[in-house]
């Protein structure tokens, strides 16, 4: 296996079946939760930083040559939205000095998933016009649509269940 391609299936996780993009959200997701715990919101920052350009070199490497610029193994692509959806609970967390959240707020990351999945698979707007377009590049952007919908709604819903129900 190449260093792109082993980036781009997330060193195989892209390989799993059924539903190798929700295998790979879950593993993109139990990896952000890991380093915001073991190394604080920043380094979460500067990881989906660096995993976004990462990503796209991986992507266009992978299928440089091929018909499919989309294949269900690619699962970098998960790994950067997800992180960008997780980033809004984290920053919002840090910012209250609530450093070790993720293991006590389930909800905290467990709704950016849901509402991650939930973008990509339908794709509304902006992420279906990136995933329509059918090149490598699209194959990262889709995702990354995606992940600041997840993020932006799980703020929406944040507000909603902790001000306006109250909760």
């Amino acid at each position: 296996m190449t260093l792109p391609r082993a980036i781009a299936t997330l060193f195989g996780v892209g390989l799993l079946r059924p539903a190798p993009g929700t295998w790979g959200s879950a593993a993109a997701l139990c990896l952000g939760v890991a380093i915001d715990h073991l190394l604080g919101f920043p380094a979460l920052a500067l990881a989906t930083l660096a995993v976004i350009p990462l990503g796209y070199w991986a992507v266009a490497r992978t299928v440089a040559g091929t018909a499919d610029k989309d294949p269900s193994e690619i699962v970098i692509d998960e790994v950067a939205g997800q992180w960008i959806a997780l980033l809004f609970p984290a920053a919002a967390f840090w910012s209250r000095g609530m450093e070790d959240w993720a293991l006590s707020a389930w909800p905290g990351w467990a709704v950016p998933f849901l509402f991650f999945r939930l973008f990509d698979i339908w794709k509304p707007g902006p992420v279906g016009r990136a995933d329509r377009k059918g090149t490598a590049g699209a194959t990262m952007t889709d995702d990354l649509w995606a992940g600041l919908f997840a993020g932006l709604a799980t703020v929406a819903a944040a507000g909603l269940w902790h001000g306006v129900m109250g909760l």
